[in-house]
C-alpha cells in the first residue's frame, strides 16, 4: 500500500497547542459571564466587536426595519432557501414515529418524541454574515416543535446584519440577540440578568465557539461539535485540476483554520491541482483567507487504489466529503465516517451550505466517526413510557423483576416486585426474598 503525501498541514501536535490555548480563553470568559452577567457580554462584545446597544436584544420595530431594507429579490432567495430546509426537515420529522407496542399479554410499552423546550441557535456571523445558519438552526427547531427558540448572531461591520436577522425572524426565532463569539455562548447556556438560559445550544462557529459549546456540554444539551469548516475532495480522473481546486479553495475561505484535503489516486490530477490553486489564489477576493488556510491546513494525497481512497477518507472523517469519480454510488455505499457526502462533480459543497435543503451544521475534527449532522432529531428526545393493565401481567413481570433484583442483591428493588406480586396475585412473598418460581401452566 502507497500513500502518498505531496502537502501536509500542520502537525498534530500544532495543532494541539492551539486547541490548549483556546480552552484556557474559554474557559476564562466563561467562568467572567457566569461571575459577571450582562456586565460581561457588554465588556466582551464592546471589545471584541466595538459593539454596545442599549440592548443587545432586537425589538419587534428593529427587526421590521432591517428586513424592509432588504430587497424583494434578496427576501424572496432568503424564503426559497429556507423553503428547501424546512421541506427535507419535515420529510425527516414525518419519518420519526411515536410508538406503543403490546409486548405481552397486558404489558404495553412505548415512546414518545418530544421537542426540547427551549433552543439557544447560533449563527456566525463577525466575518462572513452566515444567512443560511439561521435556516439550518432556526427553521429547524421550528419543524420539530421547539416552543422557545433563541437566536444570537454577532454584529457584521457594526452593526446587525438585515438578511440573517430576517433568515431569523422568517425562521421562527421567538427572541433574537445581536452577539457573537463565546459570549452569546455562554449568555445563552449560562443565562444572566435579562437572558433566560436555554436546554440546548446548536449551530457552527469558529474555534472558540465550538470549545464553549464543549466546556457548556452537560450542562446543557449541543448538536455536535461543530467548529471551523472541514472539507475533502475525493476525486479520480473523471474531472479535471480545476474543478478539485475550486472546491477545495471554496471551503478554504471559510476562515484561517479550515482545513481543505484532496484524496485522489492520479498523481497527475494531485499536480494539476496544486498548480491550479496557485493560479486561483492570485485572483481570488478571498485569497488572504483562503491562503492561509491552504497553507497551514491543505493536503493532498495521493493513493495506489480506491480501496486506499475509502480508508484515507474514513480515517480523515472530514465534514463535508466530495466525491467525483467514476464510482460514486460505491463510496456512499463504504463511507461510514463523515458529515455530508456531496456526489458527483454537478453536486458541490455551496449548494448544501447555502439552499439545497441539507442541513449544514455537520461533526468536524473527527466526530462524523459518532454522530451525523445537526437534523431536526436533534430537537427531540425519545422517551419511553410502560404499562401495566392486568393483574396477570402484574403478577408475571413482577416475579421475574423479584428474582433478577435478588440476583443483584438490591433488595429494596425487590420489594417494588413483591408488594405487586402480593397485591394482584396473591403470592405470599416473605419480605426480603425472592417471588417463588412457579411454571407458566400454573
Amino acid at each position: 500500500m502507497t500513500i502518498t503525501y505531496l502537502k501536509r498541514g500542520k502537525s498534530d501536535a500544532d495543532r494541539a497547542e492551539d486547541d490548549a490555548k483556546t480552552r484556557a480563553v474559554v474557559e476564562a470568559t466563561l467562568t467572567d459571564i457566569e461571575a459577571r452577567g450582562d456586565a460581561a457580554l457588554r465588556e466582551l462584545s464592546q471589545k471584541f466587536d466595538n459593539y454596545s446597544p442599549d440592548s443587545f436584544r432586537l425589538s419587534q420595530d428593529q427587526i421590521d426595519a432591517l428586513i424592509a431594507s432588504l430587497s424583494d429579490r434578496e427576501l424572496a432567495d432568503i424564503r426559497f432557501a429556507q423553503e428547501q430546509v424546512v421541506k427535507f426537515a419535515q420529510a425527516q420529522r414525518d419519518s420519526m414515529l411515536d410508538i406503543e407496542v403490546e409486548t405481552l399479554p397486558g404489558v404495553i410499552l412505548g415512546h414518545k418524541n418530544i421537542p426540547v423546550q427551549s433552543v439557544g441557535c447560533y449563527v456566525p456571523g463577525g466575518k462572513f454574515p452566515m444567512v443560511a445558519s439561521a435556516h439550518m438552526s432556526v427553521a429547524t427547531a421550528k419543524v420539530a416543535g421547539v416552543p422557545r427558540i433563541i437566536a444570537c448572531t454577532p454584529p457584521f461591520n457594526g452593526k446587525p446584519n438585515a438578511a440573517v436577522i430576517a433568515a431569523m425572524h422568517l425562521g421562527g426565532a421567538h427572541e433574537i440577540y445581536v452577539m457573537g463569539g463565546i459570549q452569546a455562548i455562554g449568555a445563552m447556556a449560562i443565562g444572566t440578568e435579562t437572558i433566560e438560559p436555554v436546554h440546548m445550544l446548536v449551530g457552527p462557529g469558529n474555534a472558540f465557539v465550538a470549545e464553549a459549546k464543549r466546556q457548556l456540554f452537560g450542562r446543557v444539551g449541543i448538536d455536535l461539535f461543530a467548529g471551523p469548516t472541514e472539507t475533502m475532495v475525493i476525486a479520480d480522473e473523471t474531472v479535471d485540476a480545476e474543478l478539485c481546486a475550486t472546491d477545495l479553495l471554496g471551503q478554504a475561505e471559510h476562515g484561517y483554520n479550515s482545513p481543505a484535503v484532496l484524496v485522489t489516486n492520479s498523481r497527475a490530477l494531485a499536480d494539476g491541482t496544486l498548480a491550479e490553486i496557485d493560479r486561483i489564489l492570485q485572483i481570488l477576493p478571498t485569497a488572504a483567507t483562503a491562503r492561509v488556510s491552504w497553507q497551514e491546513y491543505g493536503e493532498v494525497i495521493v493513493c495506489d487504489s480506491y480501496d486506499e481512497m475509502l480508508e484515507v477518507a474514513n480515517d480523515i472523517a472530514s465534514e463535508h466529503v466530495q466525491v467525483m469519480t467514476d464510482r460514486d454510488d460505491w463510496f456512499l455505499e463504504k463511507m461510514t465516517s463523515y458529515g455530508a457526502l456531496f456526489l458527483g462533480p454537478r453536486t458541490n459543497v455551496a449548494n448544501g451550505d447555502k439552499v439545497i435543503g441539507t442541513n449544514h451544521t455537520l461533526p468536524t475534527k473527527k466526530a462524523g466517526r459518532y454522530t451525523g449532522g445537526l437534523w431536526v432529531g436533534k430537537f427531540l428526545k425519545t422517551h419511553s413510557y410502560q404499562k401495566v393493565t392486568t393483574d396477570a401481567a402484574a403478577t408475571m413481570i413482577g416475579e421475574y423483576g423479584s428474582r433478577l433484583c435478588m440476583l443483584e442483591g438490591f433488595v429494596g428493588h425487590a420489594e417494588q416486585c413483591n408488594i405487586r406480586v402480593r397485591r394482584y396475585g396473591g403470592v405470599n412473598v416473605p419480605y426480603g426474598e425472592a417471588a417463588p418460581y412457579r411454571e407458566a401452566a400454573e
